[in-house]
């Protein structure tokens, strides 16, 4: 079943105001009283039901399933002027769902959120940290934006590079490999490993560059963020591979950092949205304010 919009109106307009006399001086285009008066009996007939109770003179009061339908029309009417008036402005307000890493979220967001909404002053953004990126919620609409390391990008997903993830190795600060320039993988095997927690995408990361150096860890102990792996490194139980958007790496007290090279390991990081996405102003806008990589 299907109402038309111009009875729906009639009915919001007599229920906001109370009256038919009123609604039709209260709409924002000319009408007369019948007029008014006969899209709400329309409404009626097409639902079956009444959806006022007459009260006085010229006063209506909603019945039960008058209310219901009130409170559902309502926000539609009551925001549609607000809408109309920024589509022919520019200004798109809105929602933003964004589903990040956590280190994302912590390094590159904040700057880009501030220049997003500096664009867009109405913008709201929904942030969700995430630990392994999951391309099911942009296909799903769950989410508009993903930000993290992709290993494959399917052909339905466009992707913008925004950052790369450079590799660290950190050690404690009184460890005696952390007195040497360049820290070998192969030396390390048999101190313990801190990594993030086995499965999610930073760990496996962690994995390859051990594979790209020709070593593998023999004893691991894992951690759920970079900061609880740094604060593991601090206090001596192990070292760690971590990785970091900036060139120069993780800082703290007690640690002693060093960029993995020969061979370099790096990766990159992308800004991922489905390629059908229906126009979206604030997914445009977002790209247009993203980090540069």
């Amino acid at each position: 079943m299907t109402l038309q919009l111009h009875r729906l109106e009639g009915f919001y307009w007599v229920a906001r105001t109370g009256g038919y006399a009123r609604a039709a001086r209260a709409f924002p285009y000319p009408i007369t009283q019948p007029a008014v008066h006969q899209q709400v009996k329309k409404l009626e007939a097409d639902l079956g039901v009444e959806l006022f109770e007459r009260v006085g003179k010229d006063r209506m009061q909603l019945t039960a399933a008058g209310e219901r339908l009130f409170r559902f029309a309502s926000p539609f009417f009551e925001q549609l002027p607000g809408v109309v008036r920024s589509i022919r402005q520019g200004d798109y307000a809105g929602t933003l769902k964004i589903h990040a890493a956590p280190m994302m979220l912590r390094t590159l967001m904040p700057a880009w959120i501030q220049r997003l909404a500096k664009l867009r002053p109405g913008v709201q953004i929904e942030l969700s940290e995430m630990n392994v990126p999951d391309l099911g919620v942009l296909r799903s609409g769950g989410a508009d934006l993903l930000i993290d390391h992709l290993e494959q990008i399917p052909d339905d997903i466009a992707t913008m590079k925004i950052g790369q993830l450079h590799a660290f190795v950190v050690f404690p600060s009184r460890h005696p490999l952390a007195r040497e320039k360049r820290i070998s993988l192969d030396r390390c095997q048999d101190e313990t490993f801190i990594s993030y927690t086995p499965g999610t995408l930073p760990c496996e990361l962690q994995m390859r560059a051990f594979t790209e150096h020709g070593a593998a860890p023999r004893r691991m102990l894992s951690a759920g963020s970079a900061e609880t792996i740094l604060g593991f490194v601090e206090a001596g139980l192990g070292f760690s591979i971590v990785p970091w958007l900036s060139t120069d790496g993780p800082k703290g007290r007690g640690l002693e950092v060093r960029v993995l090279t020969a061979p370099k390991v790096e990766f990159p990081v992308f800004a991922a949205w489905r390629k059908d996405t229906p126009e979206n102003p604030l997914l445009d806008a977002a790209l247009e304010t993203a980090p540069k990589a």
